[in-house]
């Protein structure tokens, strides 16, 4: 019963003899988190933090004593840390967490690297060459690791060398196209992640998912509110349809998983979808006055309700079903 799921136990539950302290003995061994678990994450939380620290300490340590410290000390102490960081990970004696925790601190330390390299000899390069270049740097590192902290890292490097290489690259590009993007490549990592969580059995963390579903949705309601509000008309023609695949995936999955995060994002996102199209059609029809604001204002409140009421009773359906 190592991998056992709580779907797994609601289904024991149902169809099977055993009874209630049988069954709470099973949420207590497998289910619910006991007071190692606890300690455990606290543990790792702390170790987190403390990697954390060290490396801000790091970055204004460089800040505040630029001028004064030489070239080779510039690269050569950020080398250092990183040759370090990166042994410690090495030892086959350390837990695989504390070793994937390491291995972040030694990934954001070669952000830093790039950072005083540009800046002691001046390279003007852009600064999307500099995220590129820490993207792909740590690629391979992602890779072996397999730890959700430092794949959204990744991510977000993805998603910053992207929006900088349409800023100073790429300047012919308009804002329809870079949103389009921007929501094919989170929709993609998304998918991906829940395929592979699902048929490679990997142990992707929900937090990690949902980061990215909100990412998505939000990406989704700006482009869509930009585009009720300039008229892109390539966005309008694109985005929508993306949209309402995606949020059907979304709702179809929050369904199955029963996880009530999609019917709250989703939902939301919808609503200020529509206001912005009820602000767009009374600005064409030169209505826009009070009576707009109002209508908006009310159908706010009343959707907003409309969401909590429909998240209660869906929460004490699957409750119920438990």
């Amino acid at each position: 019963m190592k991998n056992i799921q709580k779907e797994d136990i609601q289904i024991l539950s149902r169809h099977s003899n055993l009874s209630e302290k049988e069954i709470d003995a099973l949420l207590k061994n497998n289910i619910y988190s006991s007071q190692k678990a606890w300690q455990k994450f606290l543990k790792l939380f702390l170790i987190s933090l403390g990697i954390g620290f060290t490396v801000s300490g790091i970055i204004f340590f460089f800040a505040y004593n630029w001028a004064e410290l030489p070239k080779f000390a510039k690269i050569g102490l950020t080398e250092a840390l990183i040759i370090v960081t990166t042994g410690l990970a090495l030892f086959p004696k350390i837990n695989a967490n504390i070793r994937n925790i390491i291995l972040t601190g030694a990934a954001a330390l070669v952000g830093v690297l790039f950072a005083v390299f540009g800046q002691v000899y001046q390279t003007g390069a852009d600064a999307y060459d500099f995220f590129l270049a820490w993207t792909i740097f740590i690629t391979l590192w992602v890779i072996i690791s397999d730890f959700a902290p430092l794949w959204l890292l990744y991510v977000v490097l993805i998603n910053t060398t992207l929006i900088l290489y349409s800023e100073q690259v790429a300047k012919d590009w308009n804002e329809s196209i870079i949103i389009l993007l921007l929501f094919v490549l989170n929709a993609a990592i998304l998918i991906g992640s829940i395929l592979l969580s699902h048929y490679k059995k990997l142990s992707i963390p929900n937090w990690f998912t949902n980061i990215l579903s909100l990412a998505v949705v939000s990406i989704s309601t700006f482009g869509l509110c930009l585009d009720f509000v300039d008229s892109h008309k390539t966005l309008l023609s694109f985005l929508i349809p993306l949209s309402i695949i995606t949020y059907a995936l979304g709702i179809w999955y929050g369904f199955k998983t029963k996880n009530s995060f999609y019917f709250a994002i989703i939902p939301l996102s919808l609503v200020i979808i529509i206001c912005s199209l009820l602000f767009r059609i009374g600005d064409d029809k030169d209505i826009l006055n009070e009576g707009t604001f109002l209508l908006v204002f009310v159908f706010v409140i009343a959707s907003i309700t409309l969401i909590i009421k429909n998240l209660m009773n869906l929460q004490k359906k699957w409750k119920n079903e438990k």
